[in-house]
């Protein structure tokens, strides 16, 4: 019976791939998790249903932390509704408690250290940051984006699931992206060597590299975080945030809010005269 659901596992992630239009780091992700669970769980029939128990998973995974084991229980879960209406399977799954996961504030760049690093970035590695930092991409989806997304006053992203948005060009990114073509001569892609789109991980590391070169540790995804939390700082509504980030829930934006808050908070103790 395990035979069967290693098959069922293997059409879920290409399902994830192919039809959700899931990046293949995430694919991954659920793949790991998946496969983890295929070597710990016992599937057997009992009183004529199906049942997966992951309680060995559990216990084999016990020393992960909470973050962690939360997300492998999720890709779990997602298996399992995906058996059920896509198999036909109804598929009983046990030893799943789900435990609670402090949420944890992220960890914006200091607006000054982007200055900086923009300061002397060469014309690539500019635009690089430019586009994460001042549209609040993700990593994968830059790395995707086609010349032909690409207007004179707007960008068109298609993120997770195959959804799309329309985030708004700024002079600044037009200008840059204007001297960038003339420079480089992309193809299809904006970010390419010999017309192959860079991957996620090799921008990655671009970034890496270029933020160390100024003494600062950053990522992309911290990139995609100060967009949305100097945005917020500076009085943008949570709702434009949340459409420009491509969240499918304003509740998931909301975390931002408090770091926003937190940051007013310092500044203002800061500032005035009686807490000096």
């Amino acid at each position: 019976m395990k035979e069967q659901l290693k098959a069922y596992i293997d059409d879920f992630l290409d399902f994830l791939f192919s039809v959700r239009g899931y990046s293949e780091h995430t694919v991954t992700t659920y793949g790991t998790a998946l496969s983890q669970m295929h070597a710990h769980c016992e599937y057997y029939e009992e009183e004529g249903r199906q049942t997966l128990d992951i309680m060995s998973l559990r216990l084999e995974i016990a020393s992960n932390s909470k973050k962690t084991i939360t997300k492998k229980l999720s890709a779990i879960r997602s298996f399992v509704h995906y058996l059920e209406d896509h198999k036909g399977i109804a598929l009983k799954l046990t030893g799943d408690a789900s435990i609670k996961v402090p949420q944890t504030l992220p960890k914006p760049i200091e607006e000054q250290y982007i200055d900086e690093v923009l300061v002397e970035a060469e014309l690539g590695d500019k635009l690089l940051v430019s586009m994460l930092y001042g549209l609040g991409l993700r990593i994968s989806e830059l790395s995707g984006l086609r010349l032909d997304q690409i207007s004179a006053e707007w960008v068109e992203i298609r993120g997770k699931g195959n959804k799309t948005r329309q985030l708004p060009l700024m002079s600044y990114l037009r200008r840059l992206l204007e001297q960038y073509l003339r420079t480089y001569h992309p193809k299809t892609h904006l970010f390419e060597k010999e017309e192959i789109p860079l991957n996620p991980a090799q921008l990655r590391y671009k970034i890496d590299k270029l933020f160390k070169s100024q003494g600062i540790k950053a990522t992309p995804h911290q990139l995609r975080h100060s967009f949305a939390t100097h945005l917020l700082h500076h009085g943008a509504r949570i709702s434009d945030v949340s459409e420009l980030l491509g969240h499918s829930s304003m509740a998931t934006t909301q975390v931002y809010t408090k770091l926003a808050s937190s940051k007013k908070m310092e500044e203002y103790m800061k500032a005035h005269p009686l807490a000096k």
